[in-house]
């Protein structure tokens, strides 16, 4: 009869309204984001977005303001699916979703992104909710910058399978994404 270890529970990271997250695959080592979970679908901000056919496979091309002011550097990356979502405003409009890692404190994960012009918002990155559901996290409205500044990749350990994603894949269905129609931001 063998014996069974049994670990405590880990509580969830408490996490404030506003973080400083990284996006390395973009670039990006830090910039302000706001935990919105009233939002399904992140956006970052991103303008001059141009699509373009590689291998058969859509990609976008975008700029990333706050990025730029750090090199002028335009990004690429495969668009994983095309949306209408309500804008804060609560008008739908068609994004591009790219899929980018998401660094927060000391741990990282891959997230969908919608790119969408939020020059007049006061933070270029939206985190809504399905980026954050699923990572133990808990979010104190009335703090903020609780994780710290985003440590690189080669600091932290690799994440967390998702759950979800691995009880999808293991009965043979395709990821069930955010619904298409009429997501809000």
């Amino acid at each position: 009869m063998g014996s069974k270890i049994i670990r405590p529970a880990r509580g969830p990271i408490e996490i404030g309204w506003r973080e400083l997250v990284g996006l390395p695959d973009i670039g990006i080592a830090a910039l302000k984001a706001k935990i919105d979970t009233g939002a399904r679908t992140s956006a970052l901000h991103a303008v001059d977005l141009e699509t373009f056919t590689h291998a058969g496979v859509q990609w976008v091309s975008f700029h990333v303001p706050l990025a730029d002011k750090f090199g002028g550097k335009r990004h690429t990356s495969p668009i994983v699916d095309q949306r209408r979502i309500k804008n804060t405003s609560g008008v739908q409009e068609s994004r591009y979703i790219i899929e980018t890692t998401l660094v927060l404190g000391r741990k990282h994960w891959k997230i969908e992104v919608s790119l969408a012009n939020r020059q007049k918002m006061e933070l270029d990155l939206i985190l809504g909710r399905t980026a954050v559901r699923r990572r133990r996290l808990l979010v104190d409205p009335g703090r903020s910058f609780l994780a710290g500044r985003p440590a690189s990749l080669s600091e932290v350990p690799p994440p967390a399978p998702d759950e979800g994603l691995l009880r999808t894949l293991k009965h043979g269905r395709k990821p069930a994404h955010a619904a298409s129609q009429g997501e809000e931001e």
